[in-house]
């Protein structure tokens, strides 16, 4: 095993593999294993994403100055280990395991991966609350941040810079509403959650993700109707463009509206009669 991991962070095996390090006792060390199913014809992503943050553990395991024979790192695939998947009855990928230097494997040694997530730094602290063995997580600089930083502190720069004798757009209500509205439209989508926990974009499901890709718009589109619509009714100005501008919102807004509805509520309730929908349809 030792030779394995000085050749390689993570340990690829297969079921005769597994059977004979992982399995079969007597052992003086403790195993990790992640299965998982990182074939393309498999279209697992989740199972990439969490490769790339076992990956992450396993190199600051084996570049630590703590590094020794009492935890090693492996990977079954199910395409080389099908057999192991059958043997421990195990159904989802990924699932992250640890297997005990003495003792079968208890309901703690298995990560809760649907609560947790499966972050590097999450799967640190149930090692270390399983195994004893501290790992601190180090991970390769990402330039990305900074980049966008700079690029953002640069634009608003360049922009004041060329209206630097008229600033009066600084004091616009408009703009400022507008920047509010999407930080709203951020907050409530989710997208925190989503910085936070790192989930993947869409799971396979029987509406192959139309309604999460288009509802959030639509309601950005509804909420924008609504301001427009207010902005018509109170505005000064020629009564015929005033008018003209309130009926495009107000017809694009009920269009926005009606997809919404479509999209949220069941297919079957959208076919029976109903006087609310026929209102909107």
């Amino acid at each position: 095993m030792m030779e394995w991991s000085s050749r390689r962070s993570v340990i690829r095996m297969n079921g005769e593999k597994f059977r004979r390090f992982v399995k079969a006792p007597p052992r003086n060390y403790s195993v990790i294993v992640m299965f998982t199913a990182l074939q393309p014809q498999r279209q697992c992503s989740v199972c990439r994403q969490a490769n790339e943050e076992y990956q992450v553990l396993a190199n600051s395991w084996r570049y630590s100055s703590s590094f020794s024979n009492k935890l090693f790192f492996t990977v079954v695939d199910y395409d080389e280990g099908a057999d192991v998947f059958q043997q421990l009855n195990m159904n989802s990928a990924p699932t992250f395991m640890h297997f005990p230097a003495k003792g079968k494997p208890k309901r703690a040694d298995t990560f809760d991966l649907q609560r947790i997530g499966f972050a590097s730094e999450q799967l640190a602290k149930w090692i270390a609350d399983r195994t004893d063995v501290q790992i601190r997580v180090f991970r390769p600089p990402n330039y990305s941040g900074t980049i966008a930083l700079a690029l953002l502190v640069s634009l608003v720069g360049g922009l004041l810079y060329l209206r630097r004798n008229n600033l009066e757009f600084i004091y616009n209500k408009t703009g400022w509403a507008m920047a509010a509205l999407c930080v709203v439209f951020a907050m409530t989508s989710g997208q925190m959650w989503n910085h936070i926990r790192g989930p993947p974009y869409a799971h396979k499901n029987p509406q192959n993700g139309q309604v999460v890709s288009t509802i959030g718009p639509v309601n950005a589109a509804i909420t924008m109707g609504m301001v427009l619509l207010n902005e018509a009714a109170t505005s000064k100005g020629d009564v015929g463009k005033r008018r003209s501008k309130f009926i495009t919102v107000r017809e694009t807004t009920k269009w926005s509206l009606s997809l919404s509805v479509s999209l949220s509520l069941p297919r079957s309730l959208l076919l029976s009669p109903s006087p609310s929908l026929s209102l909107l349809f």
